[in-house]
This record gives structure tokens, sequence and C-alpha cells, in this order.
């Protein structure tokens, strides 16, 4: 059985691959190829745009592939969603798809723009927006660059945006959002009703989440009397319950859970004062709930 995985080429790239770095897998990119075999001899990538992602997994070319929800909304392909990886390129963030006008103009908000001039790259989904509103918009492909098109080559714009720095550099302002999106895992639909395949993509995802989850976390081990255990056990945030687990000495116990690796810092010296001993932190690759 090989897997035919869509890896998204592009501002995605690389945030994808780390991802799948951290998740166990790593795949083998060569500049000169579009064809990437992973570690998993099952699993073989391709690198594809993610604005043309769902089409290929609708058609079958490729059995499941990482594509932003924008695109899977503006293919208006049937794909089956397995599940949200939220990541952006520059975060671990959603994106937003907004709808901006010089900051000098006179529009206001979606209406006010009736028989202007829209360029974006979401074509469909821009028009799906002012249909539902019964204003009349002409909505224009943009090939890039979108953000210096008004006011000379069109009156308002559809883009994503991440921070909102590229926006205000280029004057524009923001009156409404249109779309939130995030990264998603996508499979074809003949493929997700194999049961080898699916399963393959089930623990693919299993296995991407659990990498995301570890994000920001870290593991902290310590062993404490028992007599204290209350004590330290109320300084620790966990995900669900700390693990606590006897140790051969039956006056003592091991803890071990874990935390926000931005609270360490605070939270170690008050475990040490609650008479916690032998503190350990440790980095973590995965949390899998």
């Amino acid at each position: 059985m090989k897997l035919r995985l869509g890896i998204p080429k592009g501002s995605l790239q690389e945030a994808t691959l780390n991802l799948f770095v951290r998740a166990g897998l790593r795949i083998y990119t060569n500049p000169r190829s579009y064809f990437a075999p992973t570690d998993d001899p099952e699993i073989d990538c391709l690198l594809i745009r993610a604005q043309e992602m769902a089409r290929y997994v609708e058609h079958g070319a490729l059995d499941a592939g990482l594509t932003g929800l924008d695109w899977v909304q503006e293919s208006g392909l049937e794909v089956i969603r397995v599940t949200d990886l939220i990541y952006a390129k520059q975060s671990m963030g959603k994106v937003k798809w907004v709808l901006a006008v010089p900051d000098d103009s006179s529009f206001q908000k979606p209406e006010d723009l009736g028989g202007c001039i829209v360029a974006t790259e979401l074509v469909n989904v821009t028009r799906q927006y002012f249909a539902g509103r019964s204003v009349a918009v002409k909505v224009e492909f943009s090939w890039g660059a979108t953000e210096v098109k008004p006011p000379l080559l069109a009156d308002a714009i559809v883009e994503v945006t991440e921070t909102g720095n590229s926006l205000r550099a280029n004057h524009l302002r923001m009156i409404d959002t249109l779309l939130e999106s995030n990264t998603q895992l996508i499979a074809n639909k003949a493929v997700w009703a194999d049961p080898a395949k699916r399963r393959k993509i089930e623990n693919l995802a299993v296995m991407l989440s659990g990498a995301m989850a570890a994000l920001g976390r870290v593991g902290l081990m310590l062993n404490v009397r028992k007599p204290d255990l209350a004590a330290v056990l109320g300084l620790l945030p966990a995900l669900k319950n700390p693990t606590v687990a006897p140790l051969a000495d039956g006056e003592w116990v091991a803890v071990n859970t874990v935390i926000e690796e931005n609270a360490a810092w605070s939270l170690i010296p008050k475990l040490k004062e609650a008479s916690a001993q032998g503190i350990v932190e440790y980095p973590l690759n995965k949390v899998v709930m």
C-alpha cells in the first residue's frame, strides 16, 4: 500500500515540513523535483500549491493532502475533512480573508461597494459573500500583489492576512472579514472508504495533532513526600490530572504532568518551596489526547 500525500508548496511549505519532523516523519524534498519520499515506505509526498490541493484530492490523483479551509471552500469540491491543524506561515493561529479598501476612501461597509471592482484570488467565496448581501460588484481574479491594486486597478480587495502588517503598509484598512481559515488534512472520498488507507490517514492525523499539541508545552517530573503531595498538586496545572506513581520508598511518590512552557519559570521555584525534589523539566515532541 502506498499513500499519496499532498504537501502545500509555497508559503506553508516550511511550516508543514517542520510539523512533520516534530511528528516523527521526515520528508525529503529536492528543489528540482515535486516528488518527495519519506521515512515511511508507505507514504510518498507530492508538493502541490495549496490552491490546487482539493482538486487533486477530489479527482483521486492524491489520496490525501494538507491545504487551507479557504481553498477547500473556494474549490466547491467534495472531500473528506479529516482534522484541523491550526498553523500558518508565521504563527500557530488562523488566517483571515478580509475585505479592505484604501485608508482615504469613503467606503465604510460592504454595501458601499455596489458597482465597484473587487480584486482577489478567492473569487468564488468573494462572489458568494457579496451575493449573500445582494451587493452587485465585479470580482476580478488577482494573480498576486493584490494589496497594491487599490485604488488604480480596483476599488477594494479581498486578501488573506495573518498579522495585518502588509495591509497597513499599503495604506489599506479592513472593513469586514469574509472567512477565517486554517490548515486541514483532507482525503479523497473513495480512499476514505478503504479501511487500510483510512487507518493510515487517521494515524497520520493523530501524530500531526499530537505534534501540534506539544508546541509551547513541556513535561514536568518531580518527587514529593506523601504529606506534601496535596500542596504540590495544588500548584500544578495539567491537561487532565497529573500522574502520581509510588516510589520504592513508600513515603515518596513521583508526579508527572504537562504544563505550558512559559509557566515553568514561575512554577518550578514554587514547587521547590512546597518541598518537591528532583524536579525535571523536559521537552515534548507529541502530546496525544
